[in-house]
C-alpha cells in the first residue's frame, strides 16, 4: 500500500503519466507479447492492473483525476485512495491518503511547496482554445507544442525530452509534481503501421513506440531522487467493438483502462 500522505509530507517528487485513449486489453496484450519491455521492467509485478475510468473522454477523466478520483478496481472493495479533497466532517479518510484542502490536487500540492508542471499531449492541453485552456490552467506551468501531439510520429520522444528538462530545472530546489499526457496512443496512430486506419493493432504499435521513451524518462528521473509514479489511461477507444467507434460512450472498450502506481528509486 502506498502512503501518499507520508510521501507528500516528506517532499517526494511525483510523476503522473496518462496514456491517452489506451485500452486495457491493448496495454495487456502488448505487454504479454513482449512489445513493451521497459514497461514490463517498471510495472509492479510486470503487469498492469485493470481498472475503470471515472470519465469516458479526456476532459472529464482528467478533471476527475485532479479532483481525487483515479480509476477504480472493478470490485466492491477498493484500496485507499492516493489523494482526496478534504471531505465533510462525518467522513473518515484512511491515514495513508493525501487529503488536500483545496478545490483540486494541483492547488493542494502547491500548499505543500510543490511546483506543478504539465507536459501536454492531446489538444485538451494545448491552450489554443478556451476549452483547451481549462486543464493547463490548473498548473503552475504548462508546456505544449504541436510536436507533442498525436499526429507527430515522434511525439513521445519530444515529450520525454521536455519532461527531463523540467526535472533538471527543479532538481534539488523544490518537490515536483510532473504530469505527462502521452498522446501517441490517441488517434491518429495508424502511421505506426504505415496506414491511415486506426485500430487496436495500431494503438499497440503506438504503445510499443512510446515504451522506449517512457523508459528513458524513468531512467533519467532515477538520478534525480525518489519518485512516486502513477501511470494509467484516461479512457479507452472503440474501433468497431459491437459497432461502436470512438470515446465518450459507455462501452467496456472505453471504460476499462490500465493502471499502475509504485515508488521509483
Amino acid at each position: 500500500m502506498i502512503n501518499t500522505a507520508e510521501i507528500i509530507a516528506t517532499g517526494t517528487n511525483i510523476l503522473f503519466v496518462t496514456f491517452d485513449s489506451l485500452r486495457y486489453d491493448v496495454a495487456h496484450s502488448t505487454l504479454e507479447d513482449g512489445l513493451t519491455p521497459r514497461l514490463a521492467q517498471l510495472l509492479p509485478g510486470g503487469q498492469w492492473e485493470r481498472r475503470q475510468t471515472p470519465g469516458t473522454f479526456t476532459l472529464p477523466a482528467h478533471l476527475a483525476f485532479f479532483s481525487g478520483f483515479l480509476p477504480k478496481l472493478p470490485q466492491p472493495q477498493q484500496p485507499a485512495r492516493l489523494w482526496e479533497c478534504r471531505p465533510p466532517a462525518f467522513k473518515q479518510v484512511p491515514p495513508e491518503t493525501f487529503v488536500f484542502d483545496a478545490p483540486n490536487l494541483l492547488d493542494g500540492l502547491a500548499l505543500h511547496g510543490y511546483r506543478t508542471v504539465c507536459v501536454g499531449g492531446v489538444t485538451y492541453f494545448s491552450s489554443e482554445t478556451p476549452l483547451g485552456s481549462v486543464l493547463p490552467a490548473l498548473f503552475h506551468e504548462a508546456h505544449w507544442r504541436p510536436s507533442f501531439c498525436s499526429p507527430e510520429i515522434e511525439s513521445t520522444r519530444h515529450q520525454a525530452d521536455q519532461a527531463l528538462d523540467i526535472a533538471d530545472r527543479y532538481a534539488g530546489h523544490r518537490p515536483l509534481f510532473l504530469f505527462v499526457n502521452i498522446s501517441a496512443t490517441h488517434v491518429p496512430h495508424g502511421h505506426y503501421l504505415g496506414t491511415s486506419t486506426n485500430s487496436t493493432a495500431s494503438q499497440a504499435a503506438a504503445l510499443a513506440y512510446a515504451d522506449t521513451h517512457v523508459g528513458r524518462l524513468l531512467d533519467g528521473l532515477t538520478t534525480r531522487g525518489r519518485w512516486l509514479v502513477i501511470m494509467c489511461a484516461d479512457h479507452g477507444d472503440a474501433y468497431g467493438d459491437d459497432g461502436f467507434h470512438g470515446r465518450g460512450i459507455a462501452h467496456p472498450a472505453v471504460w476499462n483502462v490500465p493502471f499502475a502506481a509504485w515508488i521509483h528509486h
